[in-house]
């Protein structure tokens, strides 16, 4: 990336802050945006903190037409003494350099965007909830913008980065939800783009978790696109299970997101003395485990959840009900540790939050 200065202009009109334990997730936005633009030949360029508002975009731009896009999730979070953390924000920019990579987007200096943001969160600190369980979410985005209507690669691209207050992502606490095995739709197959960020990933999974909420789950268990056989992610939540003592998640497999939260849980367990093994595991094998009185906790991770207990799974008729419908204790603790390093309740052993001064 090309260095430029960053251009800063500062809204006039503000906005009223909201109740952010009342705000649907998404919703509402800060009063300024990150943009960065990409020209071929001429790299990254034009660095912009600007106020937030609509973009204008030519009708045959490819992002409408390919769908060639990556993006991010993240969050500032305000700790009690009135500090704003970021929680492995380095983390999230290798990623999404990873997904343009497979989506054939230019990368971008992740060490740049990181400082880029870190002025974004400075100009909005105001916007940084404090109520407990409420945070900042943090949008990073990337769009192809040139008008051509050629199957390739665009040669020009917009970065973005919004920000919205969200409220805590569990209104009613902690409680464990009922998951639908998938066995007809597909999430993601070996070599497509289940590994990366992009927009497609998800909307293809709607008609999938309509099906499965209107049989009164929450959610979905996405099985592997060959075999229909091996576990991959819950909803868009990687998934951990611990079957007699042992915790256990699908192996990265290429159809499988690297996520940031996976990837915390995984140390911070290791961290503490237990090891997690990262492997195949197929619906049989817990269906099994579950028959032997062996499944004793499985949770799903991400950002918005940190981590999203499973009471029940449902599979081809039969019904596992995991720990009496109760939040396990490992699941409960890691919940507990993650969240409170994220807001600066519990010591940061790992050095994974970065303060924004």
């Amino acid at each position: 990336m090309n260095t430029y200065q960053l251009e800063v202009v500062e809204s006039t009109n503000k906005k009223d802050k909201p109740l952010h334990d009342q705000v649907p997730f998404g919703t509402i936005f800060t009063d300024h945006m990150f943009t960065l633009e990409y020209e071929e030949g001429k790299g990254w360029h034009e660095p912009k903190i600007v106020p937030y508002g609509p973009i204008t975009l030519d009708p045959a731009a490819m992002i409408f037409h390919y769908g060639q896009t990556v993006f991010e999730g993240m969050k500032a979070y305000r700790t009690e003494d009135g500090r704003v953390l970021l929680f492995r924000p380095e983390k999230n920019f290798e990623r999404l350099n990873l997904s343009s990579e497979r989506l054939s987007i230019p990368p971008v200096d992740e060490k740049a965007m990181l400082e880029y943001l870190t002025e974004l969160i400075k100009l909005e600190k105001n916007w940084v909830p404090a109520t407990q369980g409420t945070s900042l979410y943090i949008r990073p985005f990337i769009i192809s913008t040139e008008a051509n209507l050629a199957v390739a690669p665009a040669k020009a691209y917009k970065l973005m980065i919004i920000l919205s207050p969200v409220g805590s992502y569990f209104t009613g606490g902690l409680t464990p939800v009922i998951i639908h095995v998938e066995d007809q739709f597909t999430r993601a197959v070996k070599g497509g783009t289940g590994m990366a960020k992009t927009a497609g990933n998800y909307s293809s999974g709607y008609q999938a978790q309509a099906n499965a909420k209107k049989a009164g789950n929450a959610d979905v268990l996405w099985l592997d696109g060959i075999e229909k056989k091996y576990i991959e992610e819950v909803g868009s939540m990687n998934i951990f299970f611990k079957i007699n003592g042992e915790i256990v998640t699908p192996a990265l497999n290429g159809s499988i997101l690297n996520g940031i939260t996976r990837t915390s849980i995984i140390e911070l367990l290791g961290s503490w003395g237990i090891s997690v093994a990262q492997r195949k595991v197929s619906v049989n094998e817990i269906y099994e485990a579950y028959e032997a009185g062996q499944l004793e906790e499985v949770f799903g991770t991400g950002t918005a959840a940190v981590i999203s207990p499973v009471g029940e799974l449902n599979w081809q008729g039969k019904k596992m009900v995991v720990n009496n419908h109760q939040i396990g204790e490992l699941s409960q603790k890691l919940y507990d540790t993650i969240t409170g390093i994220q807001t600066g309740k519990v010591e940061d052993p790992l050095g994974w939050t970065v303060e924004v001064k």
